[in-house]
């Protein structure tokens, strides 16, 4: 019964942050891609991480926003993973040639991309409030944006790090606003 709810408000909030989770996502992978890999100049850059950070509603929001698009992820995330061992029990009674479909291709990402998706989201919030709201310090700000990047992976492995998972939301995104239905053609009602 309480799967059903989670899934419900599952359902009921991925129309609403798939915008601004998607160009969140498109967004911090081009800055980080352009940066490293394609020599970005500083000013397209520097648009990207306003859009990134929703710098576009004004100095103030940015916390805000921020704040929200985080907490909306981390809904998903934790909403998503009540579902898991359900979807989980469904496969192994799922006959074993069924097709590729947005559906499996959802639930067999979920597990793989739940915590480094978990991970930036958190660390992302914390240095945006810890740096505007609440003036940390410089090390932990640093710190946060380093494990917000996957800095700790090096240059080159931070850039495949930051791709891997901007991808992997930017799918979890596509195949999950399909599995809401907003795209499939209404039946005709037959009239008796």
């Amino acid at each position: 019964m309480q799967n059903l709810q989670f899934r419900k408000f599952h359902r009921k909030i991925a129309p609403i942050v798939f915008i601004p989770l998607f160009l969140t996502a498109f967004t911090g992978m081009t800055y980080r891609l352009g940066r490293n890999l394609m020599g970005l100049s500083e000013e397209k850059a520097d648009f990207l991480l306003i859009i990134h950070q929703g710098e576009f509603l004004g100095e103030g929001l940015v916390p805000i926003y921020v704040l929200l698009v985080g907490l909306g992820l981390i809904a998903m995330i934790v909403t998503g993973l009540t579902m898991v061992r359900l979807a989980q029990e469904k496969r192994k009674n799922a006959p074993k040639n069924s097709p590729l479909n947005a559906r499996k291709i959802h639930q067999i990402l979920a597990p793989i991309v739940f915590l480094p998706l978990f991970l930036s989201a958190s660390t992302g919030i914390l240095y945006r409030l810890g740096d505007s709201w609440f003036h940390i310090p410089d090390k932990i700000s640093e710190l946060l944006l380093r494990v917000h990047q996957g800095t700790y992976f090096g240059s080159f492995g931070r850039t495949i790090y930051v791709a891997l998972i901007g991808l992997g939301l930017i799918a979890m995104l596509i195949t999950g606003l399909n599995l809401t239905g907003i795209f499939r053609k209404k039946r005709a009602k037959i009239s008796e």
